[in-house]
């Protein structure tokens, strides 16, 4: 992979549009998959640290 220039190199060869879109994509699902258990996390602590104020209250 030998480009001239920093266009071709986007461009790759009229490709540039396909290639890029999957890089981007592939990304997006890598930073959904790091995200989710994440999240996923924070809210089932913050949901114990309800249950857990409700039964103190009773």
């Amino acid at each position: 992979m030998n480009f001239a220039s920093f266009s071709e190199f986007v461009a790759m060869g009229n490709h540039g549009l396909y290639v890029w879109t999957c890089y981007g994509i592939s990304l997006a699902v890598i930073l959904f998959n790091v995200a989710q258990p994440l999240l996923a996390r924070r809210r089932y602590l913050q949901e114990e640290a309800r249950r857990l104020r409700r039964e103190e209250m009773k």
